[in-house]
């Protein structure tokens, strides 16, 4: 009677006082890297998995993971003190004292508060089971079942009220499985038992045993963030110089087009020509033969390049021809040892940090599917993501393609049909060729516009006002040689009555206007800044 009494009065306390810790979450060391991991047992996967977080055993071999999200330790340092900081978590968990003694079947709606929990025997999870921190994020919640543990089809682990996933602790003496579809939380460590994660599964958290295999199907798995683990950044962003004026650009090779592509962002080759492009479809300025702007936007690309190059990578990904099948990547710099095939859908993922830089390092060309799409979540920015590619690169059609494209050596040859490109297509070396393509350079510096000459005649002329072509049919390219004219600046386009057919303010340095309207013949201009003619002459529409 006393004890049911003593036990009736801790839930109750626990009741009143919500934000009180009763339980303290244990120190996992190195483990905490790990996303999967035995100390004495194989690692194996089969089917396509996505895994983010170090895989690995101490004494066996991990066999069968494509692309992996992290780094891969077998038998190595990495993966002995793994299994010296496991062990001592292990045994944390196994000492702590529950307060709270739940039924064998767990789930089926049931909510538990924050605490620690002992079920004396195996155990099995059904439906949903709730975890309710009651508004405290450092809330803790450690499980201990002292026999197997499965679940079944479809159950879930549910956080709510400020629980955190890093803050969940499973400790099983057993054999762990989860059933197809099952969704689970925290950080779950069998003892003397193996873990099975099935086809559909959620982890989000860690499988780890001591002495036992870990198997999985074609599951997502990752490690929790929060609970002081550290922000990711990823390394520090190259400097592209004049290269982010650029949405399209090769140092060394010609620039063509075919089809309606829209671009943000200037076009041009340093040795070669820029043709192809409308420039009432280009938000920006076409250099159709080098000029002052391609020679620096050159020699910046190059800088570029070079850091990128000697940039160290923290993950290799070991099987670039299995690259995108919705790999998700965090913030780091990544490698690539070889040609790479980009299929279906890859996912950057920032983790909630808009500044966050994703490096990924090609060492071999680059092909995609049709369709292929590199998707941005969690303020994941194109600003933030670059691509260094040793070799040619081939975008097939619809595909959206997201970052800076920094190509060495080879030819950015085919961006097909219906390719979105939420950033740049640069190379040192090699022809561009786009057709029909929507192209976009984020966050374009605003002195772009002030560097170089788009118009190569403009070099050797004295006026103030450019227009190109002249004689001139569906468009023509006003261009201010003095950048200080872009305010209060006005085009007047005459007939050869007087009659005004055209009025534009002119407030950029390089503007393309539409002349389709204008039946051939003779007309007249005059640019006025500040209600005063600075210049006046012919125009002829062919």
């Amino acid at each position: 009677m006393k004890t049911r009494f003593i036990n009736t009065f801790i839930v109750s306390a626990l009741l009143i006082l919500p934000t009180l810790n009763f339980a303290q979450a244990p120190p996992l060391g190195t483990t905490a890297n790990f996303v999967l991991f035995s100390t004495n047992g194989a690692v194996s996967n089969s089917g396509i998995s996505h895994l983010t977080g170090n895989i690995g055993t101490n004494n066996g071999s991990s066999t069968a993971f494509g692309n992996v999200n992290g780094v891969m330790h077998d038998g190595d340092a990495a993966s002995a003190q793994a299994a010296a900081d496991l062990l001592i978590t292990y045994n944390l968990l196994n000492s702590s004292i529950p307060a709270f003694f739940p039924a064998p079947l767990l789930g089926n709606g049931q909510i538990l508060i924050d605490g620690i929990y002992s079920i004396s025997s195996a155990a099995t999870l059904n439906l949903d089971l709730t975890l309710n921190a009651q508004g405290n994020t450092s809330a803790v919640f450690i499980i201990k079942i002292q026999g197997s543990f499965s679940t079944n089809a479809n159950s879930k682990i549910k956080l709510i009220n400020g629980a955190q996933a890093c803050n969940v602790f499973w400790k099983v003496e057993g054999l762990v499985s989860m059933a197809t579809g099952t969704s689970m939380k925290g950080t779950i460590i069998a003892n003397n038992g193996a873990i099975e994660m099935n086809t559909g599964d959620t982890l989000e958290g860690r499988a780890l045993s001591t002495a036992g295999a870990v198997t999985v199907d074609g599951v997502l798995a990752y490690t929790p963030i929060g609970c002081g683990s550290p922000v990711l950044n990823g390394p520090s962003a190259p400097t592209l110089g004049y290269g982010a004026c650029y949405a399209i650009f090769s140092g060394n090779g010609a620039v063509s087009n075919s089809g309606i592509t829209n671009i943000t962002g200037d076009i041009g080759s340093n040795n070669g020509s820029a043709t192809g492009f409308n420039p009432l479809l280009v938000n920006g300025s076409i250099h159709p033969l080098p000029d002052v702007s391609t020679a620096q936007c050159a020699a910046d690309l190059l800088v570029a390049y070079n850091y990128l190059n000697t940039l160290p990578y923290d993950i290799e990904l070991l099987y670039p021809v299995q690259f995108g099948n919705n790999l998700v990547l965090t913030p780091h710099t990544y490698r690539m040892n070889g040609a790479a095939t980009f299929t279906d859908t890859v996912f950057l993922n920032a983790l909630g940090n808009a500044n966050a830089v994703f490096v990924i390092q090609l060492n071999g060309a680059l092909s995609t599917s049709t369709y292929s799409n590199v998707v941005l979540i969690n303020g994941a920015q194109s600003k933030n993501v670059y691509w260094k590619i040793e070799g040619a690169v081939s975008i097939n059609n619809y595909s959206t393609f997201r970052g800076t494209i920094i190509c060495n050596n080879g030819a950015l040859g085919a961006f097909n049909t219906g390719v979105t490109l939420d950033g740049r297509s640069l190379t040192t070396t090699g022809a561009v060729t786009t057709t029909a393509i929507n192209a976009v350079a984020p966050m374009i510096p605003p002195s772009c516009g002030s560097v170089g000459i788009a118009n190569p005649a403009a070099v050797k002329s004295n006026k103030a006002v450019e227009f190109y072509p002249n004689p001139f049919k569906t468009y023509t390219t006003i261009r201010l040689n003095d950048v200080t004219y872009t305010k209060n600046t006005e085009l007047w386009i005459y007939n050869i009555l007087g009659e005004v057919m055209i009025n534009k303010l002119l407030t950029k340095q390089s503007t393309t206007i539409e002349t389709s309207n204008l039946p051939s013949g003779l007309y007249f201009y005059k640019v006025d800044v500040n209600n005063k003619t600075i210049q006046s002459g012919k125009l002829i529409s062919q």
